[in-house]
């Protein structure tokens, strides 16, 4: 009686299975070659996943269907109310060798199909079309914020120039002529050391006129190098060094007695020189040697609140250099006093009263051969404008220093406060 109950409960878990599997429709045919004898050989169904009509999970898989005699039979899952995509790719092989492929669409049948009526034709759409909707940019996680940081087309945008970022982080195309040169800033203009005015010219492999004799130490080039230091002149192969080997002075090249050239030595220069017939073509740009807020003090002992050293031989004759301030006074209690260094040489030093809000000015270097002249102007608020002139004679081929300091006139809660200053230089410039 017991052996009873578990047979039924056995029927009854095995039907309970077979009601939960996905309905199957069976294909059988008979498979021909065509000389008409019947195919034998093994039919491979390759699959990927898909959800079938009833909602079953089918799992990538691939099977393998024996056909003898020409006889085949398989039931499969149907497709075409499945999920979109969902085919039977189908290939038959015979003596080891892939003879013909093809996709079949099963459809839901209690009757049996044959291979004709699942076969379908190339470019066919199988299963039930996919549902397709438009992505939208915020679809896509991350993509909003990516877009957002892309510099965007300017309304000077243009196929075929150069990309430049305008002042609002557009992309602009350049504008100029074909052959102008594009700054770091953007702007163009005619190439050149400086970006403007007519092309430099250049003097490549010249030999520089004057008597090669041993005792000689005058030459001429043709041009008057500019800038100077562009000049390459070369004896024997070896560069010469200007201010060690040689003096320049406009297109006159004097040797230093040591370097004398020599009965037989070669002597080739290689420099740019402005257009004659337009000496702005190549003017040298203005540098910025220092930039800088500086610090503060409420000290009664005089107290450096910045400082610019310009590099040993970087100046030469016929450079300046200008000095630009801001000072600022905090307080009302006391007065203060703003001084500035040249080197050794003080060029500037103005005392402020209690009231005072600040002092601010430029002072101007010239240098000549073996000194400097300099010129200061300062005033402040209630100060009034006050002048100075003098002479400095610092060591250009050292490290110069300008420094810039402060001092309160008595023991105070006041600051004198160096709020900004600039260090420029002005190139020497020859032009024919």
């Amino acid at each position: 009686m017991l052996s009873l109950r578990r047979s039924a409960v056995m029927l009854l878990v095995v039907a309970a299975m077979a009601a939960g599997q996905p309905a199957l429709t069976k294909i059988q045919d008979i498979i021909y070659r065509a000389d008409g004898t019947r195919f034998n050989g093994t039919m491979f169904i390759d699959y990927l996943s898909f959800l079938g009509g009833d909602t079953s999970s089918i799992a990538t898989a691939h099977l393998i269907v024996p056909i003898v005699n020409g006889v085949l039979k398989v039931a499969l899952v149907p497709t075409t109310t499945a999920s979109a995509g969902a085919q039977y790719n189908i290939t038959y092989n015979s003596a080891g060798r892939n003879q013909f492929t093809e996709v079949w669409a099963v459809p839901p049948s209690s009757l049996i199909l044959r291979v004709r009526d699942v076969r379908v034709s190339q470019g066919t759409v199988v299963g039930p079309p996919p549902v397709t909707t438009p992505i939208q940019i915020s679809d896509v996680i991350g993509l909003v914020n990516q877009l957002a940081i892309r510099p965007q087309e300017g309304v000077g945008f243009a196929i075929g120039r150069t990309a430049v970022i305008n002042t609002s982080g557009q992309i602009d195309g350049a504008v100029g002529n074909l052959s102008d040169c594009v700054r770091v800033d953007g702007s163009s203009g005619p190439c050149g050391s400086s970006g403007g005015g007519i092309l430099p010219l250049f003097s490549d492999g010249e030999i520089p006129t004057g008597a090669v004799n041993g005792s000689n130490t005058v030459f001429t080039v043709v041009f008057a190098p500019s800038p100077p230091a562009s000049l390459d002149l070369y004896r024997n192969g070896l560069l010469m060094k200007l201010g060690t080997d040689y003096n320049l002075n406009a297109n006159v090249v004097t040797f230093f007695l040591v370097a004398t050239p020599q009965v037989g030595d070669s002597l080739v220069a290689s420099y740019r020189y402005a257009n004659p017939l337009n000496p702005l073509g190549t003017l040298t740009a203005s540098q910025v040697v220092c930039s800088s807020p500086g610090a503060s003090t409420a000290a009664t002992s005089m107290t450096q609140l910045g400082s610019c050293t310009i590099p040993a031989g970087l100046l030469g004759a016929g450079d300046r250099i200008e000095v630009q301030f801001q000072y600022a006074h905090a307080g009302s209690t006391a007065g203060f006093t703003g001084e500035i260094h040249w080197g050794g040489t003080t060029v500037l030093s103005r005392a402020g009263a209690s009231g005072e809000v600040g002092l601010t000015g430029r002072i101007t270097v010239g240098l000549y051969a073996g000194a400097q002249a300099w010129n200061a102007e300062s005033w402040g608020a209630s100060l009034g404008l006050a002048a100075g002139v003098g002479n400095a004679s610092e060591d250009i081929t050292q490290n110069v220093t300008i420094s810039l300091r402060g001092l309160m006139s008595g023991t105070t809660t006041d600051n004198i406060i160096l709020r900004n200053f600039t260090v420029l230089r002005y190139p020497a410039q020859t032009n024919p």
